[in-house]
């Protein structure tokens, strides 16, 4: 196995959604001849892009909000965390009859920050409201009670929807789940991504590994995860109170895990629309690390 003098440290998130991309980080045989080069950190998105910015992390998976904040990191190329229609992991609920442009207030879920700007723009453009968004933890009984409606990401967000029928029954009370992915290719007709690996180019210049050598390895991983989906499902079936069908679905149909031109055309149209409706600053130039 071969040390590089210096390892690049990853901060990875700990959602079921990138665990193609992680497979040969996690797995044997390639897990140990990574672990020469790499050093793993796991967080929630929002955190993952924290620490990259901070220089606590040389490469992060990071909602894609984050790279207008820091206009020097680079885009690992070819991976991504992104839906071409529904995507089931980032919903919006609110109460069922509740007009959209009535709504005065939304609890967000703090875990990701694209998700959060995502919901903003489909309120400034699609539903024509401006209601006050504040963080919240993922619980939805607690959101709604202080909240018009509430954003869940991730796990949470399928932990909710399979337990939406016992909801109503436990409360009485009727929601609706609005896809966030599902809204915005309703919008633009283009993929909604939520996250990009993206990478400090100073360090890759400090580890002596070399860009191809890095893109290499971050797409061959991502290849290893997508051919081992049986393995995934029985992995995170164990995990996870979600049945196994589900977790197949998510991972072959929900989430798409290349970074193609339809991908690209989102984000363009994301830092466009975020930036006219203040969720974000201006619009950046994205730059890609070149093997």
């Amino acid at each position: 196995m071969i040390h590089w003098v210096v390892k690049l440290r990853i901060a990875a998130i700990s959602f079921l959604n990138p665990a193609p991309l992680m497979w040969d980080f996690e797995h044997s045989p390639r897990r140990e001849e990574l672990a020469g080069r790499y050093e793993l950190m796991w967080s929630t998105p929002s955190v993952c892009a924290a620490r990259l910015a901070a220089n606590e992390a040389d490469i992060g998976l990071v909602p894609i909000a984050a790279y207008p904040f820091h206009p020097g990191m680079q885009i690992i190329p070819g991976c991504t965390i992104a839906s071409r229609r529904h995507v089931r992991s980032i919903v919006l609920v609110v109460r069922e009859g509740r007009a959209m442009d009535g709504i005065r207030s939304v609890a967000l879920d703090t875990s990701s920050r694209s998700s959060a700007a995502y919901t903003r723009i489909l309120f400034d453009r699609v539903w024509k409201a401006k209601p006050e968004f504040v963080a919240h933890g993922p619980d939805l009984d607690a959101m709604l009670a202080t909240a018009d409606a509430a954003l869940l990401i991730g796990d949470p967000a399928l932990l909710a929807l399979e337990d939406r029928e016992a909801r109503e029954a436990r409360t009485g009370e009727r929601l609706v789940y609005l896809d966030v992915a599902e809204e915005w290719h309703r919008l633009t007709g283009t993929s909604w991504v939520a996250a990009f690996w993206a990478v400090q180019p100073a360090s890759v210049e400090r580890s002596g590994m070399g860009a191809a050598r890095l893109i290499a390895d971050f797409e061959a991983s991502r290849d290893a995860g997508l051919a081992h989906i049986d393995d995934l499902v029985a992995e995170w079936s164990a995990r996870m109170p979600l049945p196994a069908a589900t977790i197949r679905t998510y991972l072959t149909e929900n989430i798409w895990y290349r970074l193609d031109a339809s991908c690209m055309d989102g984000i363009e149209l994301f830092y466009r629309y975020g930036a006219e409706c203040g969720a974000l600053p201006a619009a950046p130039s994205v730059h890609f690390l070149r093997g």
